[in-house]
């Protein structure tokens, strides 16, 4: 099981591409694997033929976890030219086939290199006297989400029982233990489950549903959410678009939608209200210099996904429209890699595209503040006419919010960068940002 991402400590094998007895090229994807921030196809590290099938599909498995093994064809030479003693010697080396593999050679496993295995293995009397057990130290050593999780509700993860290897403390039993009510101040849990009715539907919830229900439940428990509403007149940007956009799709084969100005408003904002693109460790902030920026992408038939334009301070218009058009067309094609989503520090949710007017996005765990972008439309609305007195007009205006962590973001930072993409948007320049 690959590591995708430093905060993944598990993953899940979603479906076998390949089945044993199946040749496979190097490089080609032989199983796909949902975390809980990506889906995925992971490519053989080698040549040959699926010799075994160690984890089954809809299994999780922790990180570095043993899936499979491969007969290579490298292998199998170097066993047959090999003298008769060789076999002997290789059996004490190589991982050991389960009995009943069809492997006559030698086999490659799909998990941690052989040198990870041939390393002495200690016992906790094996250890220098460092207060603390091999088993305590791996108990402890969880991912970077629990152990922030952990320090956001007070809780010492070295005196939880874990679930994972070694007694580790999956996000799962921190969560657990919190909903139990073990933690002063901790949400009661979720009560009893509801029992279905004669005639109900019952289905068991997607892998990527199960993750969005669990990563929706954290991000709440974490944050102190408040919502601002504003409404943002983008006339402006209406007529800048308008009149560049026949050049622009002309000169980048990319359309030119709101979106990129949108985006672009929020890179040159967020440099001047910081505490938006932050984040906490304990009781300290992370003021983050680099400016990525995560867009939630709604899957089919249900699901979704948040993937993460890195360096956008970096990129121009055009450059911002085919970073988020790329990034869109591959998440839905399932064809993201666990780097195209990690590492937000602001986010932008368009659930306008459907309609909605208004609605209060959750904040993404790990990060400050979410925008939430609602449905562009006319409206008529009250505004000066060239003699000063009041007109009305018809003007192109959205509602944006702007859901934000309290704890760490007061409602006058929250106000201010507001007022300040406000003005940003409605002043654009003739030939755009």
């Amino acid at each position: 099981m690959p590591q995708m991402g430093e905060s993944i400590a598990e993953g899940t094998v979603s479906r076998w591409l390949k089945k044993v007895g199946d040749e496979i090229k190097r490089d080609e994807p032989i199983f796909e694997i949902s975390t809980d921030k990506v889906d995925a196809e992971i490519p053989s590290p080698s040549a040959g033929v699926l010799a075994e099938i160690i984890v089954g599909e809809g299994k999780t498995v922790e990180v570095d976890a043993v899936v499979a093994r491969i007969e290579t064809e490298m292998g199998a030479l170097v066993a047959a030219a090999a003298p008769a003693a060789a076999p002997a010697a290789a059996a004490q080396t190589a991982p050991a086939a389960p009995a009943g593999s069809a492997s006559a050679g030698a086999t490659a496993p799909l998990g941690p290199p052989a040198t990870k295995s041939a390393a002495p293995v200690r016992t906790p009397h094996d250890e220098p006297g460092n207060g603390a057990s091999l088993n305590d130290r791996l108990r402890t050593k969880s991912s970077p989400l629990v152990r922030r999780i952990a320090a956001e509700h007070g809780v010492e993860i070295s005196q939880l029982s874990g679930s994972g290897i070694a007694g580790r403390v999956t996000k799962r039993d921190i969560l657990g233990f919190i909903e139990s009510g073990a933690v002063a101040g901790a949400p009661e849990s979720h009560g009893p489950a509801a029992a279905p009715w004669p005639g109900d539907i019952v289905e068991p919830m997607s892998k990527l549903r199960r993750l969005t229900f669990e990563h929706m439940a954290i991000a709440k428990r974490v944050a102190a959410h408040v919502t601002t509403v504003w409404e943002i007149d983008l006339t402006r940007v209406a007529r800048v678009r308008a009149a560049t956009r026949a050049h622009f799709e002309a000169a980048n084969g990319q359309k030119l939608t709101y979106m990129p100005f949108i985006m672009h408003a929020v890179v040159q904002n967020l440099k001047r209200h910081p505490s938006l693109n932050a984040a906490t460790t304990g009781t300290d902030i992370i003021y983050r210099k680099r400016y990525n920026l995560g867009l939630a992408v709604a899957l089919e038939p249900t699901g979704l996904i948040v993937p993460v334009i890195k360096h956008a301070e970096d990129l121009s218009l055009s450059g911002l429209t085919k970073a988020a058009n790329d990034l869109a067309g591959r998440a839905r094609s399932r064809k993201l890699g666990p780097a195209d989503t990690s590492d937000a520090t602001f986010t932008i949710t368009n659930f306008g595209t459907f309609g909605s007017i208004m609605g209060t996005p959750i904040i993404p765990v790990g990060t400050t503040a979410i925008l939430g972008l609602g449905a562009i439309e006319k409206r008529p609305k009250v505004v000066a006419g060239t003699d000063g007195s009041d007109v009305i007009a018809v003007r192109t205006c959205a509602y944006f919010s702007l859901s934000f962590d309290h704890r760490l973001v007061d409602g006058a930072d929250a106000d201010r960068f507001m007022a300040d993409l406000k003005r940003t948007l409605e002043s654009v320049p003739d030939e755009g940002f």
